[in-house]
């Protein structure tokens, strides 16, 4: 199973969203509360490059971004395996190909 990371903040609807989605799914996740230490807000602010929107998550230490963004690798079919639910799926060679161009890891 991954290791899924939530930044959260008092307040946040998409917060409570992403903490929910992942419930659904079974998923255990640390949630990182901000305002509750400088030190935690630090490491947030260092780990997403400035970001100043919550809640960021990261799966298995790979920033992943927002709610949105993981509602779009669940509908895109990329969360389950992220998170340890499912195999990865193989890929052609021509994804390979494009992913490889783009810069993305395999």
């Amino acid at each position: 199973m991954a290791k899924v990371e939530v930044y959260t903040n008092k307040g946040c609807s998409a917060c409570v969203s992403a903490k929910r989605l992942f419930d659904r799914k079974g998923i255990a996740f640390e949630e990182k509360k901000l305002g509750a230490s400088s030190r935690m807000d630090r490491e947030f602010s260092a780990r997403t490059n400035g970001s100043r929107s919550v809640p960021q998550i990261f799966i298995d230490g790979e920033w992943v971004g927002g709610f949105d963004d993981v509602v779009r690798y669940d509908q895109a079919g990329e969360l389950d395996w992220r998170l340890g639910l499912e195999p990865r799926p193989s890929l052609g060679p021509f994804t390979r190909f494009l992913r490889f161009m783009r810069g993305h890891k395999f």
